[in-house]
């Protein structure tokens, strides 16, 4: 080989070495960047080409009233999804589908004709409805679990505890004054192909960690009064023709709330056909007029001032006492002549009030309106709270001084009224009201507790005491407007109100219109309950004496039976020893309130079953010999034969549940 031919394959050689060397630096850069440097990049790249993420509704907190029954809680539920791409007739399927789930086969046939590899069908269906599908085989369409808010007792305490959206978020009550507490890390449903792209497998992807746990809640309610409360209110606004009505039952020592009632009620399991004013707690979100249920207010802020003694006498004009261009008139047009400041409250005299406000003064008389905690939130831990209407006193005119002494011209909420009325029944301390005791983890650990706050003293334990005699009084005595609330055995100390609406469009207050209410406090010695009722437009019986107060003595009766009392170990007949005071003990606030015991020891007599779940009630008739026979669902509201009764030969009772709907 010639030397020039030599060097050309030299040069070929090198060439071709240098090529390869060039090429293996490449390859190596590029194995090196996408092993290396882009490894976590093209992971996820893979991961998305592979898997599709659907974020899906949390998993939300329980909520127990005070004995640890569940007013609210998660449970799983069915939803069927498709993968369009997997769907080899979509004619055929969508006619099973519909068959199965009730519904239009056109619209899962749209649904399925989607371009996109998934897709909802129906979500929460139900799991004989699951079964069939799953049954069908279809290759492309899956079952999977999904979390749904469910409320075990329906309408009982709706307006409390409110509902939750579509997506898993509080929309009312507590579940929006709690969510961020109620709401835990959403999971994710996750769908995973193979290499090939030919497969779809849906799976659930769990939080990896407790970071965003959600919390249960622990209120102040008993669901057992809170149903007694709730069956009262709602037979009295049958009864009455009423257009609504609220209730509320607070114990004046802590502020604990025991039970709110609104009627009419909702079932917040369905919350999508619920008008958005009726999912309102008007007990919080409504002001009115309170009538003469405000004049203990003005009673207490003269008596603690010193400005009149119980026996002072105010002349009361004969009925009609003009002021201004105004003539101010009693109620059902009575007329009384001399009056003392403690039959002023007794008869719920108008001018009488108008007297001592006068004697007051304004600015005095608005310190102390303000003291009670009228014109402000109470604080209450619920959503939507408002503060009522209160004109600065630099803006008042002699008749508004006036109206305003009878509850005439400043409007209030139910939460306000009860609250500063157990200011009186807890010597003079005014209590913040909350229905939340604590919030609870997973493991059933105590993580918060919530104390009862103390907002001021606005009157003295003395002016209290006197006050709540004059208040027992209203009650007690046979000509008090307050005799209807009288209960047996016990003193009531309360207030008669009927409050006229104002018709906006003739500018007056109207006479067919109004608020009928009672508030009132017993024993009234040592107080431990706190109970308002408020009829809205009543057309039989509009005044709060024979309206209102007959439903207070209803549910406080039932009270004091249901629940663990020394009522009974004095039983003096009322006839004899009118408005007699008898010490009652429910129990405290840091304890559940528990069943009266005191028939439960006599097996010779029928155990009173009222309040109790129908496991509670089984129970209880196993372990004294007896048969019981339910009827319906939810909690004990009558039996047969009565509590106290002899058992009878059969030993059998017949026991009827409600949920109080």
């Amino acid at each position: 080989m010639s030397g020039a031919s030599q060097k050309w394959l030299k040069f070929r050689i090198a060439t071709l070495l240098a090529f390869f060397l060039v090429l293996f630096i490449a390859l190596g850069s590029r194995a090196f960047q996408l092993q290396i440097l882009s490894s976590k990049a093209l992971k996820t790249l893979a991961a998305e080409q592979h898997t599709q993420t659907l974020q899906l509704q949390p998993d939300r907190g329980i909520v127990f009233d005070r004995n640890g029954e569940k007013l609210a809680a998660t449970i799983l539920v069915d939803s069927v999804c498709a993968d369009p791409s997997k769907i080899s007739d979509l004619g055929e399927t969508a006619a099973n589908l519909a068959s199965i789930l009730h519904m239009d086969k056109k619209t899962i046939q749209k649904k399925l004709s989607s371009v996109k590899n998934f897709s909802w069908i129906t979500r929460r269906i139900a799991p004989e409805q699951a079964a069939r599908v799953s049954e069908l085989g279809i290759e492309g369409i899956f079952i999977v679990k999904e979390p749904k808010r469910f409320y075990p007792s329906g309408e009982l305490a709706g307006h409390l505890i409110g509902f939750v959206g579509s997506d898993a978020v509080g929309l009312e009550g507590l579940e929006l004054k709690y969510d961020k507490q109620l709401r835990g890390t959403p999971e994710k449903l996750l769908w995973t192909r193979d290499a090939k792209g030919k497969k779809l497998y849906p799976r659930v992807q769990r939080p990896a960690s407790a970071t965003g746990e959600n919390y249960n809640l622990i209120l102040t309610i008993d669901s057992r009064i809170q149903h007694l409360v709730e069956s009262h209110l709602k037979a009295a606004v049958k009864a009455k023709g009423a257009k609504g009505g609220f209730a509320i039952v607070m114990d004046p020592r802590t502020g604990e709330i025991l039970a709110m009632a609104n009627e009419m009620g909702f079932d917040p399991n369905t919350f999508s056909t619920i008008n958005p004013a009726t999912g309102k707690n008007k007990a919080i979100t409504d002001c009115f007029d309170p009538g003469s249920t405000f004049k203990p207010f003005l009673a207490a802020a003269a008596l603690e001032e010193g400005v009149v003694k119980e026996t002072d006498m105010f002349n009361c004009e004969n009925g009609a006492y003009k002021i201004a261009d105004r003539v101010i008139h009693e109620a059902q047009r009575k007329r009384h002549g001399a009056l003392s400041f403690h039959d002023i409250l007794k008869y719920s005299s108008n001018i009488g009030s108008v007297k001592v406000a006068e004697k007051l003064g304004k600015e005095a008389f608005y310190e102390y309106i303000r003291k009670f905690g009228f014109g402000a939130k109470t604080g209450i831990d619920l959503p939507g709270e408002v503060s009522g209407l209160l004109r600065p006193v630099e803006k008042w005119t002699r008749v508004d001084a006036s109206t305003i002494a009878f509850g005439q011209g400043i409007s209030v909420t139910a939460i306000q009224l009860i609250t500063a009325l157990s200011a009186i029944a807890n010597k003079g301390v005014l209590m913040k009201p909350f229905v939340v005791r604590g919030l609870m983890d997973r493991k059933g650990k105590l993580i918060q507790t919530y104390h009862p706050t103390v907002v001021r003293r606005v009157i003295s334990p003395e002016t209290a005491k006197t006050l709540t005699t004059i208040l027992t009084d209203v009650v007690g005595a046979k000509d008090g407007t307050g005799k209807h609330a009288r209960i047996v055995n016990i003193a009531v100390a309360g207030k008669t109100g009927t409050s006229q609406k104002f018709d906006f469009s003739r500018h007056v207050y109207s006479s067919e219109r109004v608020k009928t209410s009672f508030i009132g406090f017993f024993p009234a010695e040592d107080p431990q309950l706190s109970i308002l009722v408020i009829l809205d437009e009543p057309q039989r019986d509009k005044w709060g004496g024979v309206a209102a107060a007959p439903v207070f003595r209803e549910i406080g009766e039932q009270l004091l039976t249901r629940f663990r009392t020394n009522i009974r170990d004095n039983p003096i007949q009322e006839e004899a020893n009118p408005g007699v005071k008898v010490k009652v003990n429910l129990a405290s606030a840091s304890a559940p309130l528990a069943v009266d015991k005191t028939m439960e020891a006599d097996d010779s007599l029928i155990p009173d079953f009222r309040g109790m779940t129908i496991r509670e009630v089984l129970k209880k008739s196993k372990e004294k010999g007896l048969e019981a026979r339910v009827i319906g669902s939810g909690w004990a509201t009558t039996q047969r034969p009565a509590a106290g009764l002899p058992v009878p030969k059969d030993r059998l009772c017949t026991v009827t549940f409600s949920m109080g709907s």
